[in-house]
């Protein structure tokens, strides 16, 4: 299964009021590996990004001046994603500008390119409800280091997802074999292979006092349910007269 973990950037919140895409950040994982594989771009908006924007991501409009525009890299982001799963946290909203931004271009959407998406986000909400569910909430909870996380980066939190998806998935594969892994060595034997040592079972047999004991025990029960036990032979039928 190849996997890709995404995130983006954007100059706001909202790409229904003109909002665009200013960095994607992606990296790839196969077989729930890192595969060291990923896609980093920024993008000129063609527009100013929002104050607010701006204090979370840091990202400035004379940074993006010189950046290549969206149509200049769609091609490479297609190939990078394409027949992928994504795995976005808070999915509705970077789906929502990527397609956006596709559509502009007159491009398949990412349902038509990606196999799917996975959306980490509820995923988190399912399984500890009420809790928070944030990417820094996330990375505290399971114990992963986010602590140069001082603004959002789409590669950055890309890399940092990757984890925290690992890490709230782990254990769905413990039934599966790992073909790579060197074999357990066989029960009965040390790791060269040679057989262990076996000791003779101990065998304690019932005392006479024991066997009386058990013999009164039985009896009563027998007695309680008025003979009707497996254990005692039925008893013979009445002799004619």
């Amino acid at each position: 299964m190849r996997q890709i973990i995404l995130d983006t950037e954007t100059t706001g919140l909202d790409w229904r009021t003109g909002d665009r895409v200013i960095e994607i950040g992606c990296v790839e994982m196969v077989a729930r590996k890192l595969t060291g594989r990923h896609f980093h771009v920024y993008i000129n908006p063609e527009r100013l990004v929002d104050p607010g924007a701006m204090a979370v991501h840091g990202i400035t409009d004379e940074f993006l001046a010189d950046k290549p525009k969206f149509k200049d890299i769609v091609e490479d982001f297609e190939a990078f994603v394409a027949d992928g799963e994504l795995i976005i946290h808070n999915a509705q909203f970077d789906v929502g500008f990527l397609n956006m931004e596709l559509d502009r271009l007159g491009r398949p959407k990412l349902d038509v390119l990606c196999a799917g998406v996975i959306d980490t986000l509820k995923m988190a909400k399912e399984q500890n409800p009420g809790k928070k569910a944030s990417l820094d909430a996330l990375c505290q909870r399971y114990e992963i280091d986010n602590g140069h996380r001082e603004l959002h980066g789409a590669l950055l939190d890309s890399e940092l997802l990757a984890e925290v998806y690992l890490a709230m998935t782990r254990g769905q594969d413990s039934l599966i074999m790992d073909l790579d892994s060197e074999p357990a060595s066989a029960a009965g034997s040390d790791e060269s292979g040679a057989p262990l040592e076996r000791h003779p079972l101990r065998v304690v047999r019932a005392s006479a006092e024991e066997l009386a004991a058990h013999d009164e025990v039985i009896a009563a029960i027998a007695k309680a349910n008025k003979g009707k036990c497996l254990w005692l032979p039925p008893e013979p039928p009445p002799a004619a007269g």
